[in-house]
């Protein structure tokens, strides 16, 4: 189901517990325009580091909530009736079984946390 999304979305975990997360290394690294990496699980959830800049897709997460906190650039989420724009050090949660689209009019760099079982392109 991911493919079908012009993404690059790794929901591998890349750093073990104990191990140093370095996200300037990981951003000057990053060549895609819209970049997700899971970077660590706790407990029963995720982080996620998103490195965007564009439109996501409208969607939804039935049985999750999600949580985006914007290190740099500017995050705007898209509801049905209004918009909620993040810029460095905001954050939101996003509830579970609300239609969202995210999109970056900048390159933007974010943090998410959500459950290790989301489907990050909605249900």
């Amino acid at each position: 189901m991911q493919n079908q999304f012009p993404y690059t979305t790794n929901l591998d975990i890349k750093f073990n517990h104990l191990e140093k997360i370095d996200i300037p290394q990981l951003v000057e690294a990053c060549k895609d325009k819209w970049f997700n990496q899971t970077l660590t699980q706790v407990n029963e959830s995720v982080v996620r580091l998103g490195i965007v800049e564009g439109e996501y897709h409208w969607h939804k997460h039935e049985q999750d909530d999600e949580f985006f906190f914007v290190l740099s650039g500017k995050l705007l989420i898209d509801l049905e009736d209004e918009t909620i724009e993040l810029n460095p050090n905001q954050g939101v949660t996003i509830t579970k079984g609300v239609m969202h689209r995210p999109r970056a009019p900048q390159k933007t760099v974010m943090l998410m946390v959500e459950t290790a079982s989301i489907q990050p392109t909605g249900n």
